[in-house]
């Protein structure tokens, strides 16, 4: 039996997946439960079928991010609610706190003593009220996930285990060279996450940074390194959005994604796949954790079964299942089963690599952000697109993408967030 017991006293904060869905009007007897989360339709029919069986009945229905924040304010403000439950990350719950919108659930919480959830992640729930706001529901994080075949073609004194940017260069290289095909691959599609990657597992790495040295010489070093190890990854990289299927294809041997958005490669063929940590660059090995949280909508239409539904979300063998079904892992204390399916356990000692390596550098997803967050992350990508896809300038245009961030970050008065230090303010962008 292997014991699943992660981020555990370190204030981890966060979020991801994507799909659309719309919110209707919720019969009187109709629990809605709205969730940003597991939206795929594949993975939220799984939440409907699996994770809520035995649960009070329930409407699940998902959104995008920015619709869901939308939405929120439009009940709070009207007064009319028809949303009981909602499922989103920190980043996306926070700020609709001061608006009033969330209920406080210490009630709920203490129902939920025996369940093992860490300190640290039932306080990250208060956000910063004092009170319980929401509970810690699930977790991720991004990995490598890298096919044994690519392991013959490890440059010189690499360690798979503790790559560094510049060895994954020369593995990409090697790959090429090798095979006769590039074998690098990131989820740079409309849909992919690739911005995560830059935000949470590059910029920190080399500058141990996401907003304040945006710009900075170690930036720039970054952003030249990257140039030089895009030329090693798939060139159908811009139209990948789930890195399992090149994966599963053999188009791509060493892929980085959400660990639920390689997990159908890992369960087809477990025996071909090791599961890694990112590389590192000279500020260490950056990684993105990911909560997700369950809160109750002031006002909720049916505040009784919203925690009812937590309760059953938050019951170790519903989280086993979560972990099983979707390839999110546990926060409460919850032990895998040993007939578990080997790509999970897979994901599992993946995210053991990710979490507690020597290196490890905590990049929080970006918090305070409101319905910005998709022009923040666009500034990533515009950067991306300039420097190593059109071979713009590098300096010139960090010093024009970091007035676009600088005018985003000010705009929401978001201060600073992990691993950029605390600020009074908003978050300077030097």
């Amino acid at each position: 039996m292997m014991k699943f017991d992660l981020i555990r006293g370190t204030a981890l904060v966060a979020a991801l997946v994507a799909g659309v869905a719309t919110v209707r009007p919720a019969a009187a007897q109709e629990l809605v439960f709205l969730s940003t989360q597991l939206r795929p339709v594949d993975e939220a029919q799984k939440v409907r079928d699996v994770l809520l069986k035995g649960a009070p009945k329930t409407v699940y229905v998902v959104d995008e991010p920015s619709p869901f924040t939308v939405r929120m304010k439009a009940e709070t403000e009207s007064g009319k609610r028809t949303i009981s439950l909602v499922g989103a990350l920190h980043g996306e719950l926070q700020p609709l706190a001061p608006l009033g919108a969330l209920d406080t659930i210490d009630d709920v919480a203490a129902k939920l003593g025996d369940r093992g959830i860490p300190a640290s992640l039932m306080e990250l729930g208060k956000l910063g009220t004092g009170k319980q706001v929401y509970i810690p529901w699930m977790q991720a994080t991004y990995v490598m996930v890298v096919n044994k075949k690519a392991l013959a073609h490890l440059p010189a004194g690499a360690n798979v285990e503790t790559l560094t940017y510049k060895q994954l260069a020369d593995w990409g290289k090697a790959l090429a060279e090798k095979t006769g095909s590039r074998r690098i691959g990131f989820p740079a599609g409309p849909k992919g996450l690739f911005p995560r990657f830059l935000q949470g597992n590059l910029y920190p790495s080399y500058t141990g940074s996401m907003v304040t040295e945006f710009r900075s010489a170690e930036a720039e070093t970054m952003w030249n390194d990257f140039k030089a190890l895009w030329t090693t990854v798939n060139p159908n990289a811009s139209s990948y959005d789930f890195m399992q299927e090149p994966l599963m294809g053999g188009e791509v041997w060493v892929a980085w994604d959400h660990i639920a958005r390689v997990k159908d490669a890992l369960q087809a063929a477990p025996n071909d796949y090791i599961v890694v940590a990112p590389p590192a660059g000279p500020k260490g090995r950056s990684y993105m954790p990911v909560i997700a949280g369950l809160a109750i909508t002031k006002g909720a239409p049916d505040r009784a079964g919203a925690a009812a539904v937590i309760e059953h979300l938050t019951k170790p063998g519903t989280q086993v299942l979560t972990a099983a079904e979707v390839g999110f892992f546990p926060v409460v204390n919850a032990t895998l089963p040993a007939d578990l399916s080997p790509g999970v356990k897979l994901l599992a000692e993946g995210i053991a690599k990710t979490q507690t390596a020597k290196d490890a550098v905590v990049a929080l997803l970006p918090v305070g952000l409101g319905d910005k967050g998709g022009e923040f992350n666009k500034v990533y990508l515009d950067t991306f697109q300039r420097i190593v896809l059109r071979n713009e300038p590098v300096r010139a245009t960090l010093d024009a993408q970091a007035e676009v961030m600088r005018g985003i970050i000010n705009g929401v008065k978001a201060p600073c967030w992990a691993p950029d230090k605390a600020s009074d303010g908003p978050c300077p962008v030097k």
